[in-house]
């Protein structure tokens, strides 16, 4: 039977660090499993919590595995690939789709394994939890602004607080008489108050 091909994907945050011990550890990993390591990517100086864009050995690695040079990715952990439940299921999901199988040592994740592949099931759940607490932090968040928009006696509309009908009279009042800059300081509103307040009043005008 042939032996499978790996990649290693290696990662520090700062140049300060060294990734000599990682690259060590998956390259046993990968001897015990019986793997044949054919490439090794290293991001050094790069946070975690940078995407794709920003860390091109990651980059380079995930055009290998589009081109399905390798079976397996391998890395010493979760963290070492991103900071996000969310992130890692969407790079597990872009391997999975052309068949190349993911090694986190830490962890002990394999999917070449049945219980590896379960795993990255379970990973799915706690990855579509994290995105309901996101989305209900996020909501929470509106509903926050929301009333304290209702304390201030203005109307949150889509994030973001309606001007008060009496500021609009005043701004529409001096409109023409002064500039926006001092029209916004006589009433005391933000010079972009002032201009959503004018352009919306010429849109209904036309």
């Amino acid at each position: 039977m042939k032996a499978k091909t790996c990649a290693i994907y290696a990662r520090v945050s700062t140049n300060g660090q060294t990734t000599e011990n990682q690259l060590i550890e998956l390259r046993a990993a990968a001897d015990r499993l019986g793997w044949a390591v054919v490439a090794e990517y290293v991001d050094h100086g790069i946070s975690g919590a940078k995407g794709r864009k920003d860390r091109p050995q990651l980059d380079a690695m995930l055009k290998a595995v589009a081109r399905k040079e390798f079976d397996v990715v391998a890395s010493w952990s979760v963290d070492r690939l991103g900071r996000s439940l969310i992130d890692l299921v969407s790079f597990l999901q872009e391997l999975h789709s052309t068949g190349v199988d993911l090694y986190l040592h830490q962890q002990g994740v394999n999917t070449t394994t049945p219980a590896g592949k379960a795993m990255f099931q379970m990973l799915g759940v706690f990855a579509e939890f994290e995105r309901s607490m996101i989305q209900e932090r996020v909501r929470s968040g509106l509903s926050r602004a929301r009333l304290a928009a209702e304390a201030k006696g203005k109307v949150f509309v889509m994030g973001r607080p309606k001007v008060k009908s009496s500021v609009e009279r005043d701004i529409l009042a001096l409109r023409g008489t002064m500039g926006i800059l001092k029209i916004g300081r006589t009433v005391g509103c933000g010079t972009s108050v002032v201009q959503r307040v004018l352009a919306n009043y010429e849109s209904v005008k036309v």
